[in-house]
Formats: C-alpha cells, structure tokens, sequence
C-alpha cells in the first residue's frame, strides 16, 4: 500500500469509517469490513479535502460538469464542482434503472467527470456512465474516493482513486463468516435479516 493509500486509510478509521466484523455489501457481496463513507462525508472538511484531490487529479482534463449517484454521489460532485467551479447534478433510480431528473441535462458539448465514492463491483457507476453517454456527452474521466475491487473493475473510462483496496468478498453462499455464525450486519439499513 502507497503512502499516499495509507494517510487516506488512516482518514477514514481516524473518522470511523472504516469497519471490521460481517457486513451485507450494496452490491450483496459479505465482507469483513466496510467503509461507512458518511463518518468522512458528514465532515465538511476532510469531504473538501478528499474532494480537492479528485478535483486536482482531473482538473487539465476542463470538466464543466460533474456527475455522481445518489446519495453519496450528490455530495462529491457538488463539492469536486465547487473546486473546479462548474455544474455539479446526480442521476437517481427511477423504476430500477439510473436516470437524469429535477431538470438536470446534459448536451454533446459537456465534458463530464463522473465522481462516485465507494465501489466493490462498479454496478452502481457504470450504470451512471451510460446515462452520461447516452446524452452524447464526453466523460472524461472518473474520481474515485475508495476503489474496494483492488483495481480490478474495468470502467471503460479513465479513471483514478484516491485509495485502493483490496477487501476480501464472498458470496453469501460461500462466506465462511456466515458458516462461523458471525451476526451479519447491514450498515446503512436495519440490521434486521
């Protein structure tokens, strides 16, 4: 692990965020640990920290908008937008799938950079990144606060995180936790099965 990964680890278990025991994951994956991005995302400070880098990391490439999902999404591209001086909107699920509403659009002129903050499977943001296309827009990239995949979800966009982890998953099926009998949580939510 970089230096760089290291300091931004430590941000994120200074603040809380960074969890140890058996979490039921968005993407419905088990894993040991799990990021809660809202201990760091409720602290204005470190969120405009963590956002300067993002925004620092992609600012040659001239975005005029910057798009994340809902819910943690909003917040980083508002905040990349205000580093970088330009829109910032989301896209929200609608009937199951990701789509623009409120009024947001976007042209074949725009030059986006999407902005999302934790990914395990990269479902969530790919789904974003063919909204965005699908409006004729150029993405130009995608900033990440943690990639969970270790690097290995392919974007088919440009793309950098701030901090790369390799967390172990398992398939609910497969998950030794579970065949332990480790109480299976589910951050974010009821922790009611």
């Amino acid at each position: 692990m970089s230096t760089s990964d290291q300091a931004i680890l430590q941000l994120f278990k200074d603040a809380g965020a960074f969890l140890e025991g058996h979490f039921l994951l968005t993407s419905g994956l088990h894993s040991p640990h799990y990021i809660e991005k809202f201990r760091v995302l409720e602290q204005p400070r470190i969120t405009a920290e963590l956002c300067k880098m993002i925004a620092d990391t992609y600012r040659d490439e001239a975005p005029n908008v910057i798009v994340g999902p809902m819910t943690g999404g909003i917040i980083l591209a508002h905040e990349v937008g205000k580093q970088l001086g330009v829109r910032a909107m989301f896209t929200e699920r609608v009937d199951g799938q990701m789509a623009f509403r409120r009024g947001f659009a976007l042209t074949p002129e725009d030059k986006v950079l999407l902005v999302e903050d934790i990914v395990t499977t990269g479902g969530s943001i790919l789904e974003v990144r063919d909204v965005v296309k699908a409006t004729g827009a150029e993405i130009v990239g995608l900033g990440l606060l943690v990639d969970r995949s270790g690097g290995i979800v392919d974007f088919g966009i440009p793309h950098k995180a701030l901090l790369t982890l390799d967390v172990v998953t398992h398939q609910p099926d497969d998950c030794p936790l579970c065949q332990s009998g480790v109480p299976l949580q589910k951050p974010g939510r009821s922790n009611k099965k």
